[in-house]
């Protein structure tokens, strides 16, 4: 059965292999290798030259660019950004000579964030909600819900609202997303939005 057949659609160059689940909607470009064992949601993205390794989960609507590689030990959530050529790791400490597969830790990409262009994101550190991770960034930490990180290691430099526009709150502790109109609150260092 053909991918179309299945409800997603993948280029000729694209390796798929049996045992993976891939979602009605979802496009895979040139290049690309889709391993066993991973679960890739609807309407996903995966541009050229991705790779999607065993046990890997993406949810809906998650964007892939250009040369990503998800490795073992990633979950994104829905509507999760990866730029292109981003870095995930998932062993702390690597030796070519020593094998250490059972040792791959765990990074959660939490629903709606974003991670910029050459980003690496250091295993263990999950990306909170609606977070945006700056081109090039380095995160070494865990990242708070809308928080905008910059730099190498990556520090917060200021939170962001969820269409991906800088929050400027006022002394009361609210700010107004530029483009949504969307309200959210700054309390004890936490963003929420008030719904």
């Amino acid at each position: 059965m053909s991918a179309q057949d299945k409800g997603y659609q993948a280029h000729p160059t694209a390796v798929i292999d049996t045992g993976c689940t891939i979602g009605a909607g979802t496009r895979i470009w040139h290049f690309s290798h889709i391993m066993p064992d991973c679960i890739i949601g609807e309407n996903c993205s995966l541009g050229q030259n991705v790779v999607v390794s065993p046990g890997v989960e993406l949810g809906n609507n998650v964007k892939v660019q250009n040369n990503v590689s998800v490795y073992t030990g990633v979950i994104c959530k829905d509507d999760v950004f990866l730029g292109p050529s981003m870095v995930f790791t998932n062993i702390i400490n690597p030796r070519s000579a020593i094998a250490r597969k059972d040792q791959y830790v765990k990074t959660i990409v939490e629903k709606g964030a974003s991670i910029g262009a050459n980003a690496t994101i250091i295993c263990g550190n999950n990306i909170g909600p609606y977070a945006f991770i700056g081109a090039g960034a380095v995160i070494t930490r865990e990242v708070k819900a809308y928080a905008l990180m910059t730099g190498n290691p990556a520090r917060q430099r200021g939170w962001m609202s969820e269409y991906g526009h800088r929050l400027k709150f006022g002394d009361d502790g609210i700010a107004v997303c530029s483009e949504s109109k969307e309200m959210y609150r700054l309390e004890n260092d936490q963003v929420s939005k008030i719904t």
